[in-house]
């Protein structure tokens, strides 16, 4: 009896620093799977990218923390986003409003947030989208928060105060987490992890069918290209005057518009001669709608129009990742349409212009560096021996993909379960 009670004793003293470590790092936070976190995205819904951001993520708590409750604190969910949000995640909690002047949330249900969430995380974007949000969370919470997925800028040293308090940060590209190692922060955590934007999941297959049907558009036969000025002019698609920057902006991107764009209509044009397959102009961002027939179609000569269907509407990420699936290739001067397609294992190349930010080398870092371009040096007929290259060893193209996409899953997997 007694040596039965030392064996229990002795067991029990053994757990005890075993225990210990874990009920510190529970009371921590790093170990907190029903974790209440408070994610800032949705920046906007002119643009398939900024919406694929929170969609993204969104599948990413699903898949790795999915006892965690999720509240979104969002910019814009119009253009029909709030209602393929609900359908998409029925337990997502919403909490608009903003802040006040002294940090403070201006409605009940941020204010809850910030009262119920214990931890704040900043979705993925170009930069630190909103510094005062989570500056205002650090001041009335003291909770911890972090930025996933993000691109930094040279003027994101004007929020180091901020960087040094964050309790992670994961760059979406190498370029930025090497701009942010300069920087000497003392952020404890400070890794690279693709755009959350990788690993969304969503699909009108209905729609995209129909719309595919009614353009004469067969599966694989035919691809995707995607057009855009080197300054996106949010002042035209608001309807506002611009301001004397944005003016200057946009006078550089009408210097360059047609310069780009002939490099991309080249190899439109090798498309349709080599291959006698069709192709679809579409846009990633509203105002690319009409710079997609104005840049991409009308200039074309005849022999090769016929071949290519101008898509005149807007479409949000569910309708565009189905069709995008359908696609035998992808090419574009924006950066999440190909991650939306390679999200659905079709092939994409990005034509990175100078003037974007250090984002396109994403594309190099997950292993496609043979399929990102800088316009400024690069012939429309070194795009288009890409683009051949990809159709002709399609089999070796997938390959390609698959390695791809399980270093992106991997990654993704790694920094969700470190948050």
């Amino acid at each position: 009896m007694q040596r039965r009670k030392f064996i229990k004793n002795a067991a029990v003293m053994a757990a005890l620093p075993v225990i210990s470590s874990l009920m510190g790092a529970i009371e921590s936070g790093y170990i907190k799977a029903n974790s209440r976190i408070l994610l800032r995205s949705s920046w906007q819904t002119v643009n398939i990218g900024d919406i694929g951001h929170t969609f993204g993520i969104m599948e990413l708590f699903k898949t790795y923390l999915p006892e965690a409750e999720i509240t979104l604190w969002p910019n814009s969910l119009d253009n029909g986003v709030d209602v393929l949000l609900k359908k998409s995640f029925r337990n997502l909690k919403l909490a608009p409003g903003k802040i006040d002047a002294s940090g403070k949330p201006t409605t009940p249900a941020l204010q809850e947030a910030f009262e119920t969430c214990d931890i704040m995380v900043h979705g993925s974007g170009p930069w630190i989208v909103v510094p005062a949000d989570l500056a205002a969370w650090h001041k009335q919470t003291g909770k911890p928060f972090g930025m996933y997925g993000i691109s930094l800028v040279d003027a994101d040293v004007k929020s180091l105060d901020l960087i040094n308090k964050a309790s992670f940060i994961y760059c979406r590209d190498t370029a930025s987490l090497d701009y942010l190692k300069s920087l000497r922060s003392k952020c404890p955590i400070t890794e690279f992890a693709p755009d959350a934007t990788f690993a969304i999941n969503l699909r009108n297959d209905k729609l995209a069918a129909d719309y595919l049907d009614s353009k004469g558009l067969k599966s694989g036969e035919f691809i995707c290209v995607i057009p855009r000025l080197r300054y996106t002019p949010y002042w035209k698609m608001k309807n506002i005057e611009p301001t004397e920057e944005e003016s200057k902006k946009y006078m550089i991107s009408q210097y360059y518009k047609d310069t780009d764009h002939a490099k991309l209509r080249d190899v439109m044009i090798r498309w349709v001669r080599e291959t006698g397959l069709k192709i679809l102009a579409c846009p990633e961002v509203t105002y690319q709608v009409e710079l997609a027939k104005e840049m991409l179609i009308d200039p074309l000569p005849e022999d090769v129009k016929k071949h290519v269907i101008w898509r005149d509407t807007y479409w949000i990420p569910d309708e565009a990742q189905s069709v995008y699936a359908k696609a035998r290739a992808l090419v574009s001067f924006e950066m999440h349409s190909p991650i939306i397609a390679f999200s659905s294992n079709v092939p994409a190349i990005h034509l990175r212009q100078p003037t974007d930010t250090r984002k396109g080398q994403m594309w190099a870092d997950i292993g496609l560096a043979e399929w990102l371009f800088e316009i400024d040096f690069t012939s429309g007929n070194q795009i288009g021996d890409a683009l051949m290259e990809i159709h002709s060893n399609y089999p070796k193209t997938l390959k390609k993909l698959a390695k791809a996409k399980e270093f992106v899953v991997s990654r993704q997997k790694d920094s969700i379960h470190k948050i």
